[in-house]
């Protein structure tokens, strides 16, 4: 009895520094979101699918051309992590705002992106909501083969 005692303590243990460390690093780094798993190939090279990237916080005028960003879309089911091609200015919801022309380094096309208004050749200002710091290669498979273990999908 002892022992499973231990064990549940020791369980919940590491969750609660796994969840303290998580909040701490949303802190740090300035996003709700400072770790995005790649779930495909459009990166490669430079992210495989199962890295782990690490994300920073940046306003939109820290952004520059070559940055790696990740941004929501409302048509995709997970972050996307694409590079920065371009910087534009564009009317977004009726206004001019910065808007970022991205595509992943294996994909020959710039990203489309869809707003309730029609479709945008650039990422406006407000889908960004990071960009990319380091990488920590293939930790994240796991995660990717629960999710389809689960049927989350890859």
């Amino acid at each position: 009895m002892e022992k499973a005692v231990k064990e549940v303590i020791s369980t919940l243990l590491v969750i609660i520094l796994t969840l303290a460390f998580y909040q701490g690093l949303k802190l740090a780094l300035h996003t709700d979101t400072p770790l995005v798993v790649v779930v495909s190939g459009s990166m490669e090279p430079v992210f495989y699918r199962g890295d782990v990237v690490v994300l920073k916080g940046v306003k939109p005028d820290e952004i520059k051309v070559g940055d790696v960003v990740v941004y929501r879309s409302l048509v995709a089911k997970y972050p996307i992590i694409h590079r920065v091609r371009e910087i534009k200015m564009e009317e977004v919801n009726g206004r001019p705002e910065l808007c970022f022309v991205t595509w992943g380094d294996h994909n020959v096309v710039p990203d489309l992106y869809f707003t309730p208004n029609g479709v945008l050749d650039c990422v406006p200002q407000e889908a960004i909501e990071a960009k990319a710091l380091l990488v920590i290669p293939k930790v994240g498979i796991i995660s990717i083969k629960l999710r389809e273990l689960f049927g989350f999908g890859g």
